[in-house]
């Protein structure tokens, strides 16, 4: 079985094996003439991104290719990008990789017309007021793993290198005109990158689905997401060349970074800290941290996860939920503990200061203190549920 189809929700979306083709008239569609196309230096020397150019070439778009891109990207990724864009008169951007090139690309597309400081337009408040709309450029995002969801989202994740802290550059028009989820683009993923992204695409649509407040349509988009993870995540990992799972997978990414517009939580807080401290991988990260943080929510979230054990097939119980949450980290290879992820807890005080003042604390259902961050570091280091 294969799937074909064009959404429109949140964005213009072209889902299915083979449409990189397509990637010329995307380009076109958002209005670009000379885009650049911002990837990383794993992606940018490999058979995929030549043909992107190819295609391109083809209908006369000349491509230029910019990969000074870091996992965790930094404040300079994006300085020398918008250098690049400015350099070469470019008039949009082909964000081309996994969620650090996606992220690095959009914040690029977003800056390059700018005259503010970067960290003037950080997701607090109404900072994203401060910009020039009218000077962001157009964004044609095609991801190549199916986790962060950067390509449905209108936010960068960018580390400020100077305090070594995460931050989320915000404006609703860094959502991408098109998306490519070409899933043919994820069948050489590494098993443990499949695993970590797949895993950072379920942390997005729990910690959304358990994000208090009122937004039944981001919960139904939350729920689905999840339930395709489950179903399809193993066999994405174990058989990378099955393009219904990874089909699958790509639209649960998406469906993650859309019904999160709601809200994140304690995963993310305290992966965010330790991504920017130790380069960690984030979806891996998030997937570590995942059951201690819904043990720890489970007095505000039981009978909603109940509900969503329900309809992924499971006994409608919390605790079924958590039992499968424990055996697809443990099928496709996620770590129990921090430290058997190869990190220590060092700079825990620091690393517990970073998560409550993170952006994605405050939609944790229950309020994440300083003791509390600290708590849930020692019991994911030490495998304490």
């Amino acid at each position: 079985m294969t799937i074909s189809a064009n959404w429109n929700y949140p964005t213009s979306m072209r889902v299915g094996a083979g449409r990189i083709a397509e990637l010329a008239d995307a380009c076109k569609s958002a209005g670009m003439t000379r885009p650049l196309l911002v990837t990383d230096p794993g992606l940018s020397g490999l058979p995929m991104i030549a043909r992107a150019r190819e295609i391109c070439a083809k209908a006369g778009i000349p491509v230029l290719v910019f990969d000074r891109v870091q996992p965790n990207p930094i404040d300079r990724n994006v300085a020398d990008g918008v250098d690049a864009f400015r350099a070469g008169g470019h008039d949009g951007v082909i964000a081309f990789g996994g969620g650090s090139a996606l992220d690095c690309g959009k914040v690029i597309a977003f800056a390059a017309g700018q005259t503010r400081p970067l960290w003037d337009f950080e997701d607090i408040g109404d900072w994203w007021t401060r910009a020039d709309a009218s000077a962001i450029a157009p964004i044609v995002a095609v991801p190549t793993t199916a986790g962060t969801g950067s390509e449905t989202g209108r936010a960068g994740v960018i580390t400020n290198s100077e305090t070594h802290t995460k931050k989320v550059i915000f404006h609703p028009l860094m959502m991408p005109k098109v998306v490519i989820a070409d899933p043919e683009l994820t069948v050489g993923l590494p098993k443990f990158v499949t695993a970590g992204t797949g895993m950072d695409a379920l942390s997005h649509c729990l910690e959304a689905y358990s994000a208090p407040g009122y937004h039944p349509m981001a919960d139904g988009i939350a729920v689905e997401g999840a339930r395709l993870v489950h179903e399809n995540l193993r066999i994405a990992v174990q058989d990378g060349g099955n393009i219904l799972a990874r089909t699958n997978m790509m639209a649960a990414a998406s469906m993650g970074s859309t019904a999160f517009q709601k809200g994140l939580g304690a995963m993310h807080a305290l992966a965010h800290p330790m991504g920017a401290l130790l380069n960690t991988h984030h979806g891996m990260t998030n997937a570590v941290f995942m059951p201690y943080v819904l043990a720890f929510n489970r007095p505000a979230i039981e009978t909603r996860i109940a509900r969503l054990a329900a309809y992924c097939g499971m006994a409608p119980s919390f605790d079924a939920y958590l039992d499968a949450v424990l055996a697809l980290r443990r099928d496709v290879g996620v770590p129990h503990t921090l430290k058997e992820f190869g990190v220590d807890l060092a700079q825990i005080e620091l690393m517990s200061d970073m998560a409550i003042v993170d952006p994605t604390a405050g939609g944790n259902p229950v309020p994440l203190t300083r003791e509390i961050a600290m708590a849930l570091y020692r019991k994911a280091y030490d495998g304490t549920l």
